[in-house]
């Protein structure tokens, strides 16, 4: 008789939640900062096997085994992808536009609430999904890769766990270094532009090199082809648009000091075209997808051949009903929803939630922007003026959507690897949990007040700024807009829609080198130094691959990742001891 390895024990599920709590605000941060997070799986997967390595090494612990690192990073995970429940777009969006702050145990109820719903729709996805019709789901796929290569190539983990862990160290030091003791000086574009007979430095329009550990990180994740959309789209809108809207008078020029930065004025023009060219490049995107993508049984994925067949059981329908009622009734308790718009958060949630699992297991990219977008347009239509329900219940279609998609890609690493479904349903249970309170509490630290620190050069916000446009055009339509943003808006649609079409059927070795939409349209909502620095990281990282293409592929994502969660840490850290008066 084979006696199954262990699975879900009490220490994975502690070891995720230690995780969690580290990791979380580490997402929170950048997706305030730069409104970009990434999956943590395989960062977890890695820290584990290191502490759990070392205890055996010293006969403090048993072998940690690879069912036990996958409960490990399913909770890590979900608990760190809590900014899908709303935390760092439709909350703070809903705080500028209806004053809506809630307090800090209502705003861990209402994510873990929305997050919880999206568990049980992923579980109730996982028969269709991954069984009847198996979706190749290439991110959960690829956790199960590196799982797999961390447990046969031990000592080489080992080596990622040192480098991510220095790196992460660096981060924090140089981040503690520039807050505390000595600031480090930013590099300037030199030189300035004759603007309505005025001089306007690059300072004022935010051509500057922001030495940010985080930045340079996310850069070296992204890759060359983002990194440089990014710097075309900073070219285009602070250094081609901006000094035209200023020269035109269409927005008041800032102080005279040159070493100023006039963001804050500008981003209200900026953001128009910006989120247009997001907005329509994602849903054209999005739709193309649906049109002309089809689920194919891959029935030859040898991966999961071995896999243990699964019966959908009561407890699925028992579970989707609780979230389904929780959902509502929190709804109602929180916001005042009407029963009415409370219940069509229910369907609106899960249908999008299937497209966002069908999109995400045929590509790996989670199109949670443009489910976002589509369900405020929905909720736009059946209750037209009415910006709160517009803003939290596109909160829940978003949230279960993101929360789904986590999940799904979990349950794929966990079918290669012949884990068992309903565990890791209850490690993201407790990851969720988890996720919702530090994420919550991360975030009311980070930013105690919204109106006057949000959308701002410290924290641009760039996913708060799409879903208040959205809102705001919904409440109360074109009159929003500025007037000359309008033209701007439907350059911007057009060009979205056309690279749109052209990715989706423009053979490969072209596509490669259109710009990112998403990308270039993100540049029009964050200071052009932002841009500059993970452009930078991008060319970094580009350059290390082909001058160290064995160490890059060994060690980038992993020291990359620690440049990322040091500088968060640290930087969430500085903000707890500022908010207490330390």
């Amino acid at each position: 008789m084979t006696v199954k390895a262990p699975e879900l024990t009490v220490r994975a599920i502690i070891t995720g939640i230690i995780l969690g709590i580290l990791l979380t605000p580490s997402n929170i941060y950048s997706g305030l900062k730069i409104g970009w997070t990434f999956n943590m799986s395989i960062t977890a997967a890695l820290l584990s096997f290191g502490f759990w390595t070392l205890l055996n090494q010293l006969s403090m612990a048993r072998p940690w085994g690879l069912l036990e690192s996958n409960i490990n990073q399913t909770a890590a995970s979900s608990a760190a992808s809590i900014i899908s429940g709303g935390l760092v777009a439709p909350i703070p969006a809903l705080a500028l536009v209806s004053n809506i702050e809630l307090p800090w145990y209502q705003l861990i109820i209402w994510v873990f609430t929305v997050s919880f719903f999206g568990i049980w729709v992923a579980y109730f996805l996982l028969t269709p999904f991954l069984i009847r019709s198996p979706l190749p789901l290439p991110a959960g796929a690829a956790t199960a890769q590196v799982m797999t290569d961390i447990f046969s190539k031990g000592h080489e983990a080992i080596l990622r766990v040192y480098a991510l862990g220095l790196a992460a160290v660096s981060a924090g030091l140089i981040k503690v270094a520039d807050t505390y003791w000595w600031a480090i000086p930013r590099w300037t574009v030199p030189g300035a532009l004759s603007v309505g007979g005025a001089k306007v430095t690059f300072k004022n329009l935010t051509f500057f090199l922001d030495p940010s550990p985080l930045l340079i990180g996310f850069g070296a994740i992204i890759g060359l082809r983002i990194g440089v959309s990014l710097l075309l789209g900073a070219v285009l809108a602070w250094g081609v648009i901006g000094p035209e809207i200023l020269q035109s008078g269409w927005v008041a020029m800032g102080d005279e000091n040159p070493d100023s930065s006039w963001f804050a004025t500008m981003v209200n023009w900026l953001l128009w075209p910006g989120v247009a060219l997001m907005v329509t490049s994602s849903i054209a995107s999005f739709a193309l997808m649906l049109m002309n993508g089809r689920a194919v049984p891959h029935h030859n994925n040898s991966a999961t051949d071995n896999a243990p067949v699964y019966q959908r059981d009561k407890l699925v329908y028992g579970g989707l009903l609780v979230a389904c009622v929780l959902v509502v009734v929190v709804q109602m308790w929180l916001f005042n929803t009407s029963l009415y718009i409370a219940l069509l958060a229910v369907p609106l949630a899960f249908i999008l939630a299937v497209v966002a699992g069908r999109v995400v297991g045929e590509t790996g990219i989670p199109p949670i922007g443009a489910i976002g977008q589509v369900s405020q347009l929905s909720v736009g239509m059946a209750a037209p003026g009415n910006i709160t329900a517009n803003l939290t219940t596109a909160n829940v279609a978003g949230g279960t959507a993101g929360q789904c998609a986590d999940l799904l890609n979990d349950f794929k690493a966990g079918r290669i690897i012949n884990a068992n479904p309903m565990s890791q349903v209850i490690a993201q249970c407790f990851g969720v949990l988890t996720g919702s309170i530090i994420g919550s509490l991360t975030y009311l630290a980070l930013i105690p007040d919204p109106h006057n620190m949000l959308i701002s050069e410290r924290w641009p916000a760039p996913a708060v700024v799409t879903w208040k446009a959205v809102a705001n055009t919904l409440q109360t339509g074109l009159g929003a807009i500025p007037e000359h943003a309008k033209v701007a808006m439907l350059v911007a649609i057009a060009i979205g829609i056309a690279l749109a079409v052209a990715e989706r059927y423009l053979p490969v070795k072209y596509t490669k080198w259109l710009p990112s939409s998403p990308a270039v349209g993100l540049a029009f909502v964050i200071p052009a130094s932002v841009s500059l620095s993970m452009f930078l990281g991008a060319a970094l990282g580009w350059l290390l691959s082909r001058c160290a293409l064995s160490w890059s592929q060994r060690f980038l994502i992993a020291a990359a990742s620690g440049l990322v969660a040091g500088e968060s840490i640290a930087g969430v850290g500085s903000a707890i001891l500022q908010l207490t008066g330390r």
